[in-house]
């Protein structure tokens, strides 16, 4: 079996995706979310798990010009990875475990918490983070948007961001909308924005509004396919998979952490001097619990 079939036909369903009808684009953004799902579950579970019929299924493999369910799912039956984290239960897991009525649940969380994460880094390659940021410091204006729960993951980023990135804007900020602030971006400047399963609204028409004007367009999701209204430049993928209702957002966080290591770094001395800065005028100014100068 051709070792590039399951990278071939995920390309293929990111391409053909915005033409496919709505049932189909709900197999085909399955597909490319959950590849190695896919590539392990029947034909019952995929169809469970994707909200659609088995026919639905089989009509989209005939669609790719598959002759079969089967022979559409091979390839990714063939490239399963482990998607669970790697190595054995520490001690302490186990310790947790068998202990409080709790236990179980906060070791679910945990080994879920570190699976996450290195599932997250893993997808993450140097050449894109260089690419991202690089677009980021040569930016006019770089803008960082997010709503709800990924607003908190912007506010952070922006936060520790601007030290090495003094372009670098929150949107939305008080009680104002992204596209307000929007408003005078264009071709030069870049948008960063945040949002993950269910898609945010307010995200998605930030980033159709955006590159209507000619700003370049990065994303931080856990898919490839957020929208087919809009194409990214680049694309950052983090696993929100988590042991609750709510998404886990560890992973997501350790991509930030990357990013921001990558932007000090090629910020070079600017960039240092910059981050030196800001700590002494919270010095000066008594920001820090226990640093208060001597008079």
């Amino acid at each position: 079996m051709d070792p590039t079939l399951k990278a071939k036909t995920i390309s293929t369903l990111k391409e053909v995706l915005p033409a496919l009808s709505p049932r189909l684009k709900l197999v085909a953004k399955y597909i490319v979310d959950h590849p190695a799902d896919f590539g392990l579950d029947p034909i019952r579970e995929t169809a469970r798990k994707s909200g659609v019929s088995t026919y639905t299924l089989v009509r989209m493999a005939n669609t790719l010009g598959f002759d079969s369910f089967e022979t559409l799912r091979d390839p990714f039956r063939h490239a399963l990875v482990a998607t669970s984290h790697s190595g054995d239960s520490a001690d302490w897991i186990e310790g947790l475990r068998n202990g409080a009525v709790t236990g179980p649940a906060q070791a679910d969380a945990a080994m879920n918490g570190m699976g996450v994460v290195e599932r997250s880094l893993e997808q993450q390659s140097s050449d894109q983070l260089e690419r991202v940021a690089k677009m980021m410091l040569g930016a006019k204006t770089t803008y960082l948007t997010a709503v709800r729960a990924s607003y908190g993951l912007a506010y952070y980023f922006h936060y520790v961001g601007r030290m090495a990135l003094p372009s670098l804007q929150l949107s939305p900020r008080h009680m104002s909308s992204a596209i307000d602030e929007l408003h005078d971006a264009g071709e030069g400047d870049v948008l960063l924005a945040i949002t993950f399963t269910p898609y945010s609204r307010e995200t998605i028409e930030a980033c159709k509004f955006a590159e209507r004007r000619g700003v370049k367009l990065i994303i931080l999701s856990d898919s490839d396919v957020v929208s087919s209204e809009f194409t990214p430049d680049e694309n950052l993928i983090a696993s929100v998979v988590s042991t609750h209702h709510f998404g886990c957002y560890a992973g997501a966080t350790a991509v930030m952490e990357s990013l921001l290591a990558v932007l000090v770094k090629l910020g070079g001395q600017e960039a240092k001097h910059r981050i030196t800065a800001y700590e002494d005028l919270r010095r000066d100014h008594d920001a820090y619990w226990g640093t208060r100068k001597k008079t």
